[in-house]
């Protein structure tokens, strides 16, 4: 079913709610199609449990609508079932009662994009599109924004994108990794120290907050901060002022700060390991990078970026990898994300001579994907972004040993067997969210929702 929106006054859905929580008030009949559901016995259901695994959160869109109490459009937005819809989220105020807010949904069939590169983000996803929308809204502000993600999904591309989206364009960015300095060092890398402040302190040194003065500095990794430096850090972005080591004086700096983490914040706040008021200072904006398994229509075109990147590098020319390989990558799970997936493409691209790489190609990777250990996770922890490696119950790969185009062309999502018990257990394993149930079936979340349509599962 394709959800057409036509030209009338009427929401496809009107929400109620506040905060994360949020219940549906209205359906119209075609949207409850696409929930497996009629409008009648859809009233009062949570839209976190109905919604999960759709891209964008939509429980963040309303909480933004909510937030700025302004017209929300322009959002592309994948439901839970697959299908991609345009979306436009409209603030309707507080409701009778005073209990919540309410906001009008309306949703128009999404035409499909050409692939483009903004700000060197490449894909047209709806996640990524989400991820572009932030940063056009967010780069001019003055705020600072705290860019969150798994390792290798882009973060500093983020953080160049939201300088060059604001006003100190024409500045510097100056990046340090707060991970990879010692805390001995890191104030001084910060800060700054005068000659003589320390033994080996021959002259003196601007920090990275000098350096940055009038254009932005990026924090990498910054929940790995020491907690000496966290406090120093409070200290310059209230008063907007730094003191070098070994000096007598303050001086100003203008600076905006991103910060990037693929730790969660909360959670090392909750262990007394990062402090709560500089993480309320730094959290003001926040951007989420989704990985790339959760972005998987983008594969195509990242790799084609990376042959064309390759091609310039090794001055030869390998043209496309067949719909086999490209199937192939696909059905990855990418715990390294594009940083993986571009270093898996150069090594195939050098031992390759063809102009078209064919999956076979992949075959040694594959094997060394299939005997990967991946590690184990605690049921009850509930982290913001997914362990590193992935829990073993998720195969990093699903593909034969022996790679033959009819096996790679046609990927099924549909096992045989697929029982209501199996179900069950997985979405109650994953507490609801249709997303993770499916990867733990090792099916496509589209097939899940078609299972649970067939057999009456309510989620």
């Amino acid at each position: 079913m394709t959800i057409e929106h036509l030209p009338a006054v009427r929401p496809d859905l009107v929400a109620l709610g506040n905060g994360s929580r949020w219940r549906i008030e209205r359906c119209s009949a075609r949207l409850a199609g696409q929930l497996a559901g009629d409008p009648e016995s859809l009233r009062g259901r949570d839209l976190s449990i109905l919604f999960a695994g759709s891209q964008p959160s939509l429980v963040e869109l309303l909480r933004e609508v909510v937030e700025k109490d302004a017209l929300l459009s322009g959002v592309v937005l994948r439901l839970p079932a697959g299908e991609t819809v345009n979306l436009a989220l409209e603030p309707l105020g507080l409701s009778d009662d005073y209990s919540g807010y309410r906001v009008a949904l309306f949703l128009q069939q999404h035409e499909a994009e050409p692939h483009r590169e903004t700000f060197g983000l490449i894909g047209s996803s709806p996640a990524i599109r989400d991820v572009l929308r932030k940063i056009e809204r967010y780069g001019p502000t003055e705020a600072a924004v705290v860019v969150t993600g798994e390792t290798g999904t882009g973060k500093e591309l983020v953080a160049a994108a939201l300088h060059r989206a604001s006003e100190r364009c024409d500045g510097p960015l100056v990046a340090v990794n707060c991970a990879a300095i010692s805390s001995e060092l890191l104030e001084s890398e910060l800060f700054g120290h005068e000659k003589g402040a320390f033994t080996g302190a021959i002259r003196s040194h601007r920090g990275r907050f000098e350096r940055a003065d009038g254009g932005t500095l990026f924090l990498d990794e910054v929940g790995d901060m020491p907690a000496e430096i966290q406090a120093k850090l409070l200290r310059v972005l209230e008063t907007g002022c730094i003191e070098r080591v070994g000096a007598e004086r303050e001086q100003r700096v203008d600076v905006r700060v991103v910060c990037a983490t693929n730790v969660p914040l909360e959670q090392a706040v909750g262990e007394g390991r990062f402090r709560a008021d500089l993480y309320h200072r730094l959290a003001v904006l926040r951007i989420h990078l989704p990985p790339l398994r959760e972005r998987i229509e983008d594969i195509p075109p990242l790799v084609d970026h990376f042959l064309r990147s390759f091609s310039k590098k090794y001055r030869r020319r390998i043209e496309r990898l067949t719909p086999e390989a490209i199937s192939l990558l696909q059905a990855y799970l990418w715990p390294g994300n594009i940083r993986e997936l571009r270093n898996v493409l150069e090594r195939v691209f050098i031992e390759t001579r063809a102009e078209v790489i064919g999956a076979r190609a992949f075959a040694e990777w594959v094997r060394e994907r299939q005997a990967f250990a991946a590690g184990g996770q605690s049921r009850s922890e509930a982290p913001i972004v997914p362990p590193y490696p992935l829990p073993q119950t998720e195969r990093l790969l699903e593909a034969p040993a022996e790679l033959s185009s009819r096996d790679r062309h046609s990927r099924s999502t549909c096992p045989v067997g697929l029982t209501r018990e199996m179900i069950r257990e997985a979405l109650d394993y994953h507490r609801g969210n249709l997303s993770a149930a499916a990867r733990r079936l090792g099916v496509h979340r589209a097939t899940l929702y078609r299972y649970l349509k067939k057999l009456g599962i309510q989620r």
